[in-house]
């Protein structure tokens, strides 16, 4: 069980608290909650009520209904909204009737209005599933020139990946899934994308790994989808030669090299909480992930803080497993992003019988290109199987091939019906057979897996 006393002792140490001030809770019995009610009554205010100005509602979450479509939840700071007023999304300048309106109760009940101070849900046969946005304000059509609550703040995809579904039908449902699920996460970006190799599918942005495989995760079981994913990408930025600086988030968007002056990729600040005994597995792990450590500070006399700085792109790639591995489990980290500094990166092209998979392509250290390169070749000569003609299969930095591997072309026995006789006779076979293999080299399509793919885009880095 838990050591609540060593527990309660940290929280003193940590935030200076009084013992008779920590609450005991237990989610699971529903010890202690009552008290928890008890103290945000007596603790928090309640909000300002301001009925005589104009409506100001803040969307917070929204669901979709199949009958009555978008659902926003919302909490109104200003004013009053009533069934049958006409409001107005300031961020899309989308215009709706409102036919209900209702209170989060058990089960939720409509009501005539909701005035401010209160949540509750709005519905007005909002279709377009776009139009809502969370953190956007919601006023009454007919007021102009009002000001937005402060919180609505676009926010920028720090990691970018793209779906692909495994069966080309299932192309249409990816993109409603899409829909639904960015209903309630504004951070979701998505945009139509199609490959050669994968054909349609969706480029997505995330805030982090942990958000891209969350989305990924109910897209496959909630809307009961297999995808592909390709590898994880962070947005570089590419200073040009003629000064000029542009944002990339795909490796097939980099400019032509000899156009290129540098190319800054994210760094981001990470604060990672372990037992002290794990420490030098930490900093170990840092040195492989080109990171630095910035300090130390030791929260008690057995946990410690690191804090170190790392490429954004070293993170997104099996870094909290390993960390967990290296620490049993025990640390805990968080990060964010703080600059663009100047690496040398190198972009990695995967070739299949010379033609480029874009899906296979991407942006990695010069330390490491070489070793990425090498391990992906591998992996797809382990995958592909053999074909009517030969596979080349190559890696490479500006039309330099680093690594390479040929899967062989099956082959008939021509000369299984020669018995004895001239040698020319099976050389003249052997040769047209030769000839016959170029011919279908040239105007033949590789068939490649979905499975090399998967093992292709998770090799270990």
């Amino acid at each position: 069980g838990c050591d609540i006393e060593k527990t309660e002792d940290e929280i003193i140490e940590l935030l200076g608290s009084e013992r008779d001030e920590i609450l005991k809770i237990s989610a699971k019995t529903g010890e202690g909650v009552k008290d928890v009610i008890e103290q945000i009554i007596r603790k928090i205010p309640p909000p300002e009520t301001e009925y005589e100005k104009p409506l100001k509602a803040l969307i917070f979450d929204s669901i979709y209904n199949q009958f009555r479509g978008a659902i926003p939840y919302i909490r109104i700071y200003e004013g009053i909204v009533k069934k049958g007023d006409i409001i107005k999304f300031i961020a899309t300048k989308e215009e709706y009737q409102v036919n209900d309106i209702g209170l989060f109760t058990i089960p939720n009940k409509s009501v005539n209005k909701l005035s401010a101070g209160e949540v509750g849900y709005l519905i007005g046969e909002i279709k377009n599933l776009k139009d809502i946005h969370i953190g956007d304000t919601v006023v009454h059509s007919k007021v102009s020139d009002i000001e937005p609550l402060p919180g609505y703040k676009k926010i920028k995809p720090l990691v970018f990946s793209a779906f692909y579904p495994s069966e080309s039908e299932d192309y249409e449902k990816l993109g409603e899934a899409l829909d639904k699920l960015s209903l309630n996460d504004a951070s979701l970006f998505y945009e139509k994308e199609v490959s050669e190799a994968l054909g349609f599918g969706y480029r997505c942005g995330f805030l982090g790994l942990l958000h891209m495989q969350i989305i990924q995760e109910r897209l496959e079981r909630e809307y009961n989808l297999s995808l592909i994913a390709t590898m994880p990408n962070v947005t570089y930025r590419i200073k040009l030669k003629d000064e000029t600086i542009v944002e990339i988030d795909s490796p097939s968007k980099l400019p032509d090299p000899s156009k290129i002056e540098c190319v800054l990729e994210p760094y981001a600040r990470v604060d990672i909480i372990t037992p002290n005994e794990y420490l030098s597995n930490i900093i170990k792990l840092s040195l492989e992930k080109r990171g630095i450590q910035l300090g130390v500070r030791y929260i008690t006399k057995d946990t410690v803080s690191s804090e170190f700085e790392f490429p954004l792109s070293e993170i997104i790639f099996n870094f909290y497993d390993k960390l967990k591995s290296v620490t049993r489990g025990y640390a805990s980290m968080e990060y964010y992003v703080v600059d663009y500094k100047e690496s040398q990166l190198e972009k990695l092209d995967i070739l299949v019988n010379g033609k480029k998979i874009d899906s296979l392509s991407t942006i990695v250290h010069k330390d490491e290109v070489y070793y990425i390169g090498q391990k992906i070749v591998s992996k797809l000569k382990q995958e592909i199987p053999r074909q009517m003609f030969e596979v080349i299969i190559q890696a490479s930095i500006s039309k330099r091939v680093i690594s390479r591997a040929v899967v062989k072309a099956l082959r008939k026995n021509v000369t299984a019906k020669c018995y004895g006789g001239d040698i020319s006779r099976k050389r003249k076979l052997l040769e047209k057979q030769k000839a016959g293999k170029k011919r279908m080299k040239r105007v033949g399509k590789v068939d490649i897996p979905q499975n090399a793919f998967l093992v292709a885009l998770n090799i270990e880095r």
